[in-house]
């Protein structure tokens, strides 16, 4: 391969993994702007589910996922971690699953101490005949 066929090839691979990165961008579903078809276009949203957000909606434009999570029913936070990976947004962000961090080590009580051990002799017992 020739020094310019390659570097063709590269520009192109290059600008082909630009454009993937950019494509969730281009199809980013605002949640409190979308049209029912555009809802249904999601990946995960159904005509039943699609229904659910638009009269929830109805009420007043969702706040922040956790508000949209609170007030439709069925979407709880690995729902909105699926739309969010399918291009969902709610206020233009997309959603991260919080998973709690574990306690600090002190958070967990302290072992009980094991019980003093009896005294025994320093030489083994002779068996009994």
């Amino acid at each position: 391969m020739t020094p310019s066929a390659l570097s063709r090839l590269r520009a192109a691979l290059l600008a082909a993994v630009a454009w993937l990165c950019l494509a969730p961008a281009w199809a980013a579903v605002e949640v409190n702007q979308a049209k029912e078809a555009e809802l249904d276009g999601v990946r995960g949203l159904g005509p039943a589910l699609t229904a659910r957000i638009l009269k929830a909606r109805e009420k007043g434009p969702f706040r922040s996922w956790e508000d949209f999570i609170a007030r439709v029913p069925g979407i709880g936070p690995t729902r909105a971690a699926q739309l969010s990976g399918q291009g969902l947004t709610v206020d233009g962000q997309g959603y991260a699953l919080h998973i709690p961090a574990p306690p600090a080590a002190s958070a967990f009580p302290a072992a009980p101490k094991a019980p003093p051990m009896p005294d025994r002799p320093d030489k083994p017992l002779a068996p009994k005949p």
